[in-house]
C-alpha cells in the first residue's frame, strides 16, 4: 500500500514538472549558481604481475624479479560537468571505472595518485570544505538495524547539523527528510536485518540517501544508488533523486544498467569503457552519436542498452573501444559539445564562498558551520551513547545470551573444581581453575568481533565526512562497554568463588571480582584492536584465536619464567593473559599461614609446602597482585589508544 501512494504521487508529481520542464532548462542555462567541473581526470595504478615456478626457473635475467609489475589505467583524460537543478549519471558495465570516478570526484584519490582537476564554480576544493557541501552515498546500506527511519535520520542530524540548530528545527529538518523521500509510512518502522523484520529494499536505500542530504548538502554523490533494487523501486529511487537535485543540488550518480524511464530522469550521461569515455552528452542525442558513428538504433529499441551492448563488443575486439572513444573526441568538437562550458573557468559564475552565502541567505534553510566538526567532544560522545543505548535495548537477547553463557560457564567450572583440598592435588586443581578461568573470559570476549566489525563499517562512513571525532568514538567505546563486563564479571564470581573454595572472605572476593573484571576488559579491548586491523570477520576471528593461544603458553601456568627461551620471553611480558592469572594466583596462595598438606594426611600434621612456596615454584614474585591488576588495567588502556591509531590509519576510506 505504500509503494502504491507513493507511484501516485510520482505520477502526479511528473505531470506538473513536465509542463515547465523546458522553462526551468530555459533558467537553467541563464543562471547557474553551482557547476562542478572535472577535467583531464587520470588515475592508474601499479598491478604485479603473477610470478609462477615455471617463470623463476626459465627466465633468463635474474634481477628482474622485483619489477614484474604493470599500470593498470582505471581513469584516462575523464572531463564533464555537472551543474545545479541537474542528474549527472556515470554509466558502463563492471570494471569500466563508475565508482573509481565517483570517488576522484569525492576526493577519495591520494592528490599524488590522481592528476587533473576538480572544481566547483572555477575554484579548487579543499577536502574540508567538500566534506561540508557533499554527500557521499555508498552502494551498501549501512544502517543499524534497530533503529526506526525516524531515529536514524535524527541521529544524523544530530551528527551533522551545527549545536546552534535547536532540536526542534532539526526535527522538522528531519521531517522535511522524510516527506521529501517519501518516508512517512515508514518513518516509525525499524531498519531491520535478516533476524527483523523493516523497511523494504528500496525504503533503505531512501533513507541511506537521507543520512546523506541531512545536512542539505549542495553536491550529492551516490555509488549505484539502484543496486539490487526492482525496475520500479530503481525508479522511486531515482525520481526522487530528481526532485532533490531540482530544490538546488548537483547530483551525480553512477548506474550499472538503467532501464529507459530510468535513463528519462538523467539531464547528461558519461558512458566510460576501461576508464575512458565513450560517450558524454545529454540521453536525446545519445541516438544521433550511434547513428553517426554508423551504428544507429533499431526501430522501437532501447538506446541505452544498445550502446553498452555495442561497446561491451567493441571491447572484445583486437581494437578495443579505441574507435568510438576517437569518434566521442571529434563528434564532441564537431558538434560543439565540449566537456565543459565556459563555466569551466568560472567567468559568469559567482565565487564559490559567495554562492555559498547566497544559498543560505535565501532561506533554502542551510547551515553550515565553519568548525571541523557540528558539535563539541563532549556531545559527540552523549550521542554515540545515546544511540548505542537504543540499540542494545531492542537487541536484549544478545545481552541475555551472554549471561547465558556466562552462567553455564561458571556452573561448569564450579561443578568440575568443587571444593578442592587443601592438599597438593587440591591446589593443582586451583591452579588449573585459575587459568581456565582467564582463559574462558579471553576466548568468551571473541564473540564481541562481529558487532565491532559491522560498527566499523558504519563508522567509517560517518567518519568520512567529519559526522563525529575519531577520539569521542574510542571513548565512547570504552566507556559503554563497562557495564556490560561488570555486570558478566560479578555473576561469574559470585558463582565460582564459593564454589572452589576460594579463600579471605570479602576482600578477597572484592579482588576477585576486580581481576576477572580486569581480565574481561583487556580481552575486550584486545579484540577492539583487532577489529580496527582486519576488515574480515573470519580473518579476525583466526588472528583472536591464534594470539590467545600463544598468550596462554606464554601466561606462566604451562612454562615457569626461567624455562621460556630466551628468543621468546618478550611474549611472556607481552602476554595479557599473564598478569590476571598471576593476579588471581597471589590473591589465593600470598598467606604465609597457609599450609599444604598429602593427600589422606591433616594439614596440622604433614605441612609439605606453604603458600610462599607455592608462589615461588610459579615463579610469580616479581610483582604484587594489586600491580598485576593495574597492569591488566593497563593493557586494555594501550589495545584502545593502538585501537584508535588503527582506525586513524585504517579507516580513512582513501585509494593511494
Amino acid at each position: 500500500m505504500v509503494t502504491l501512494n507513493f507511484q501516485q504521487e510520482i505520477a502526479l508529481q511528473e505531470t506538473s514538472m513536465s509542463q515547465n520542464e523546458d522553462l526551468e532548462q530555459q533558467n537553467k542555462t541563464i543562471s547557474t549558481p553551482f557547476v562542478l567541473q572535472f577535467n583531464n581526470l587520470t588515475y592508474s595504478i601499479n598491478i604485479r604481475k603473477e610470478i609462477t615456478i615455471r617463470r623463476m626457473l626459465c627466465r633468463k635475467d635474474t634481477g628482474t624479479i622485483d619489477t614484474l609489475s604493470r599500470k593498470k589505467v582505471l581513469l584516462n583524460d575523464i572531463s564533464g560537468e555537472a551543474r545545479e537543478g541537474e542528474i549527472f549519471a556515470i554509466l558502463g558495465p563492471s570494471g569500466s571505472g563508475k565508482t573509481t570516478l565517483i570517488d576522484a570526484l569525492a576526493n577519495k584519490i591520494s592528490k599524488k595518485s590522481l592528476r587533473g582537476s576538480v572544481t566547483l564554480n572555477g575554484e579548487t576544493l579543499e577536502s574540508a570544505v567538500l566534506k561540508s557541501i557533499s554527500a557521499y552515498v555508498m552502494q551498501d546500506d549501512l544502517l543499524f538495524p534497530m533503529l526506526t527511519v525516524e531515529e536514524t535520520l535524527m541521529f544524523s542530524a544530530e551528527f551533522r547539523l551545527p549545536r546552534s540548530v535547536s532540536k526542534s528545527k532539526k526535527m522538522a529538518r528531519v521531517q522535511t527528510v522524510i516527506e521529501e523521500l517519501g518516508l512517512r509510512d515508514a518513518a516509525k518502522t525499524l531498519i531491520g536485518d535478516e533476524g527483523h523484520r523493516g523497511i523494504s529494499g528500496g525504503e533503505r536505500r531512501r533513507v541511506s540517501i537521507g543520512v546523506g542530504i541531512i545536512h542539505d548538502p549542495i553536491l550529492m554523490l551516490l555509488d549505484e544508488p539502484t543496486s539490487g533494487l526492482d525496475s520500479s523501486s530503481a525508479f522511486m529511487v531515482v525520481k526522487i533523486l530528481q526532485q532533490i537535485a531540482r530544490t538546488g543540488r548537483i547530483v551525480i550518480m553512477s548506474v550499472h544498467q538503467p532501464s529507459s524511464r530510468v535513463v528519462g530522469l538523467f539531464d547528461h550521461l558519461i558512458f566510460l569503457s576501461q576508464g575512458e569515455t565513450v560517450y558524454y552528452g545529454t540521453p536525446t542525442h545519445l541516438s544521433v552519436f550511434l547513428s553517426e558513428f554508423g551504428h544507429p538504433v533499431t526501430e522501437n529499441g532501447e538506446t541505452t542498452e544498445f550502446m553498452l551492448d555495442l561497446y561491451s563488443n567493441l571491447e572484445g575486439l583486437p581494437g578495443g573501444t579505441k574507435s568510438i572513444v576517437e569518434f566521442n573526441k571529434s563528434w564532441q568538437t564537431i558538434r560543439n559539445h565540449p566537456y565543459t562550458s565556459k563555466h569551466s573557468n568560472g567567468l559568469d559564475l559567482p565565487s564559490l564562498k559567495e554562492a555559498i552565502y547566497n544559498t543560505c541567505a535565501n532561506g533554502s534553510g542551510r547551515t553550515w558551520t565553519s568548525s571541523k566538526f557540528a558539535n563539541s567532544f563532549w556531545v559527540e560522545i552523549i550521542v554515540l551513547m545515546k544511540r548505542s543505548l537504543i540499540n542494545s535495548k531492542r537487541s536484549a537477547e544478545i545481552f541475555l545470551v551472554r549471561v547465558a553463557g556466562v552462567v553455564a560457564s561458571g556452573f561448569i567450572l564450579a561443578s568440575t573444581f568443587w571444593h578442592p583440598d587443601k592438599t597438593e592435588r587440591g591446589i593443582v586443581e586451583r591452579l588449573g581453575f585459575f587459568v581456565f578461568i582467564v582463559t574462558i573470559i579471553f576466548f568468551g570476549n571473541t564473540d564481541w568481533l562481529g558487532v565491532f566489525v559491522q560498527e566499523r563499517y558504519i563508522f567509517m562512513r560517518e567518519t568520512a565526512y567529519n559526522a563525529y571525532r575519531r577520539s569521542s568514538y574510542i571513548l565512547y567505546h570504552s566507556i559503554i562497554v563497562i557495564p556490560t563486563l561488570i555486570v558478566l564479571s560479578l555473576i561469574l564470581a559470585s558463582i565460582t568463588f564459593p564454589a572452589v573454595s576460594l579463600d579471605g572472605g570479602f576482600l578477597s572476593f572484592l579482588f576477585y571480582f576486580l581481576a576477572i573484571c580486569a581480565s574481561g576488559w583487556a580481552a575486550n579491548s584486545l579484540i577492539c584492536l583487532i577489529s580496527g586491523l582486519f576488515f574480515q570477520v573470519v580473518v579476525g576471528y583466526t588472528v583472536a584465536m591464534t594470539l590467545v593461544g600463544l598468550f596462554l603458553l606464554y601466561s606462566g601456568f604451562y612454562m615457569n619464567r626461567d624455562r621460556i627461551p630466551s628468543y621468546w620471553i618478550w611474549f611472556h611480558y607481552m602476554s595479557p593473559m599473564k598478569y590476571p592469572f598471576q593476579a588471581l594466583v597471589l590473591n589465593e596462595f600470598d598467606k604465609p599461614n597457609l599450609c599444604v598438606a598429602k593427600v589422606g594426611a591433616e594439614p596440622a600434621m604433614s605441612c609439605v609446602m606453604t603458600g610462599l612456596d607455592i608462589i615461588r615454584k610459579l615463579d610469580a614474585i616479581d610483582l604484587s597482585k594489586w600491580s598485576c591488576l593495574w597492569i591488566t588495567l593497563a593493557f586494555g588502556v594501550i589495545y584502545r589508544i593502538l585501537f584508535y591509531f588503527a582506525l586513524s590509519f585504517g579507516s580513512k576510506n582513501k585509494r593511494k
